[in-house]
């Protein structure tokens, strides 16, 4: 028989890190799931950069495919045109976005590191998109904060993806229920983070994953309790909770 010390040690053994980007445990059917329905039908134009940011040393920050289709999808189902990301990176899902949008669709995109935005500009201008999107540098917080102050862009905004700082999420809940319309939805990205959210503290994970992992717990909870929106929260890439504004 295991003495106590043993037994934790195997179940502790049982672990595994916490850091993948697919949420399925297997490995197989999420290479399903890719094979059969995201990369048969995913635009030439998303695939290259795909395969331009995967080069990319912080690689893991992208959207992943089938999170990119699903955000395509949704957002001609919604009939968006006036649209919001927060979080760019190399621009995988503002792709999507602006591939799913009407000739004359908007998208105000921001995001601390232009460089790694334009190093996906050239795809992007290649799709014939480009003119859809109105880029801006810096933390985001400032400029929420000037759009509500305008008082014109109260309502706005018909879909709004945040894929940023996650210690931060709550501060732009804050503002973004206001820019959003009613009926407009917002997605918030990583709202599993990684699986952490239901692993137990002394389970090994990324020094990143484990230092953010409470503010998204936060935020799930926070979001749950808002009476001011409906929410769904999918295992699609590293969760996405969806907020459709009521009041």
């Amino acid at each position: 028989m295991a003495t106590k010390g043993e037994a934790q040690e195997n179940q502790a053994g049982r672990h595994q890190e916490v850091g993948h980007k697919s949420l399925l445990q297997s490995d197989a059917l999420y290479q399903y799931i890719l094979e059969t329905s995201v990369y048969p039908r995913e635009p030439e134009s998303m695939k290259e950069l795909r395969e331009l940011t995967a080069k990319h040393p912080w690689n893991i920050m992208t959207t992943s495919a089938d999170e990119g289709q699903f955000l395509n999808m949704l957002l001609k189902l919604i009939n968006a045109k006036n649209t919001m990301e927060i979080g760019v990176y190399t621009g995988y899902s503002l792709l999507a976005t602006a591939l799913a949008l009407p000739h004359d669709g908007k998208i105000l995109a921001m995001d601390i590191n232009k460089e790694n935005y334009e190093l996906g500009l050239p795809v992007i201008q290649k799709a014939g998109v480009a003119h859809k999107i109105e880029f801006k540098e810096g933390p985001a917080l400032p400029v929420l904060d000037q759009m509500i102050e305008d008082g014109k862009f109260h309502g706005s905004f018909d879909f709004i993806f945040v894929d940023a700082d996650k210690d931060n999420y709550l501060n732009y809940h804050k503002r973004l229920i206001e820019l959003v319309k009613v009926g407009g939805v917002i997605g918030y990205d990583n709202t599993l983070w990684n699986g952490s959210v239901v692993a137990p503290p002394d389970a090994p994970m990324r020094k990143y994953v484990r230092y953010y992992r409470d503010f998204v717990l936060e935020l799930n909870k926070a979001l749950a309790a808002d009476p001011r929106i409906e929410i769904c929260m999918l295992p699609v890439g590293d969760g996405i909770t969806l907020c459709r504004r009521i009041s």
